[in-house]
């Protein structure tokens, strides 16, 4: 667009630009500030600028900070594209393996967690991904995620990566376990869709089939984002929402 970036607007506050120029105006209390950290794990496209810092490179925090809580003996470090990419060169960056390329993904299938449907994701991650033997065959792999909602998936790739060949698949997550709601917008809307509300870590990994899992701490990826820990909402991890929920509130209330 040719423009220049200034400055976020602040939480709470109206920008009206008119003929006479721009204004800022602040006709409400200060607000708790409640950054979606979610923005930094995968929604946000890497090249932008958010709550005071680029994507890329809080993503390549996280990755870092994930492989000094969780390393692992491997041969090579790939990504579930597109969205944990960075994350996986931070993480080898901070590991003795190297990154590569071993899973290409469709860029004209959309996102399949928000799929309506089970069979419909099932049916999406095949005709999303495709594994690269050539980079995959006789190794032992770390594969980076940036979350696990449902494990549709991680499942799926995990069975991809075997068959092409991997002789150990280790999942690491650059984020805590999504264990409740989001109300604010993020689509997983209710307990019984998300993993890791009802399963531990130990049987999502049985679930997805592969050698180990482990997610990064609350306070590792706190310490990898921009700003104070009071800044973000985590509800998505703790269940501690900024603005309080109906109890039994699910989005098609909401809708409805």
């Amino acid at each position: 667009m040719g423009a220049e970036y200034v400055r976020d607007v602040e939480p709470g506050e109206v920008i009206v630009v008119d003929k006479n120029g721009m204004r800022s105006s602040k006709p409400f209390s200060a607000p708790r500030r409640a950054f979606c950290i979610f923005e930094y794990i995968y929604f946000s496209r890497p090249d932008s600028r958010i709550f005071g810092d680029y994507v890329d490179k809080t993503r390549r925090r996280l990755g870092k900070q994930l492989a000094i809580e969780h390393p692992a003996e491997s041969d090579i470090v790939i990504a579930v594209p597109d969205a944990a990419n960075t994350a996986a060169l931070g993480y080898a960056q901070r590991s003795k393996a190297r990154f590569e390329i071993g899973l290409i993904r469709n860029h004209y299938v959309g996102r399949t967690f928000i799929q309506p449907s089970q069979g419909m994701r099932d049916f999406k991650v095949k005709i999303k991904f495709n594994p690269v033997g050539g980079v995959l065959q006789g190794r032992r792999v770390v594969v980076v995620e940036d979350s696990i909602v449902r494990g549709t998936t991680l499942r799926q790739l995990s069975r991809m990566i075997r068959e092409a060949g991997a002789r150990e698949v280790h999942v690491r997550v650059s984020s805590p376990p999504i264990r409740f709601p989001c109300f604010y917008g993020m689509d997983f809307q209710t307990m019984g869709e998300i993993i890791a509300a009802k399963q531990s870590v130990e049987e999502i990994r049985a679930h997805v089939g592969v050698d180990s899992l482990e997610y990064l701490s609350k306070e590792g990826m706190l310490s990898a984002v921009p700003n104070s820990a009071e800044d973000y909402c985590t509800a998505c991890f703790d269940g501690e929402y900024p603005v309080e929920v109906e109890k039994e509130m699910t989005k098609l209330r909401l809708e409805g």
